[in-house]
């Protein structure tokens, strides 16, 4: 079990060389994932991504390092990627939350939910109204933390059922 003090959940600053390197370290480590799809970021995505994100005033990025012992680097273990977009129904912004990364050998220590803390804490700051989020169905460990942190289920009228998340690539990279 990491102790609190060596855990350090910030905001990614992606000028800093340590926080971009991490944010695409992470993500592939993520894409790898048979729950990101089991294939490695493209050498575009790698090369662009933090740039990109940059170039986004509406993105933003949560980093969790662990912090080693004295006189050796910090390990970057965890990383949430946020875009804002806009609640049309509430005439306010919302923070929908499109990446959650945890190392394997960090996992079930928290992170995921305190990363998701400092999320809220910047929606917030944004004046979001809510954070969304979209989870594999057989993601069960990730859909237990969303559910313990207050996710649900996004309906309108129960009679309706449930939203699906649906996507339609328009371009391949």
């Amino acid at each position: 079990m990491i102790p609190a003090s060596a855990l350090r959940i910030c905001r990614a600053n992606y000028a800093d060389p340590l926080h971009a390197q991490s944010l695409v370290s992470l993500l592939d480590s993520y894409a790898r994932d048979p729950m990101g799809g089991g294939k490695p970021l493209s050498a575009y995505a790698q090369s662009n991504l933090v740039q990109a994100l940059s170039d986004r005033p509406q993105a933003f990025s949560v980093l969790a390092f662990v912090d080693a012992e004295p006189g050796s680097e910090s390990r970057a273990v965890g990383l949430v990627n946020c875009m804002e977009g806009f609640s049309t129904f509430a005439c306010k912004p919302l923070v929908n939350i499109h990446d959650v990364v945890v190392l394997p050998g960090y996992r079930g220590q928290r992170i995921g939910e305190k990363m998701l803390q400092e999320v809220a804490n910047l929606a917030r700051e944004r004046r979001a109204c809510k954070l969304t989020l979209e989870v594999l169905q057989g993601n069960s460990g990730a859909t237990r933390l969303y559910e313990r942190l207050g996710f649900a289920p996004y309906q309108l009228d129960p009679d309706m059922g449930h939203a699906q998340f649906m996507h339609k690539w328009l371009d391949r990279v």
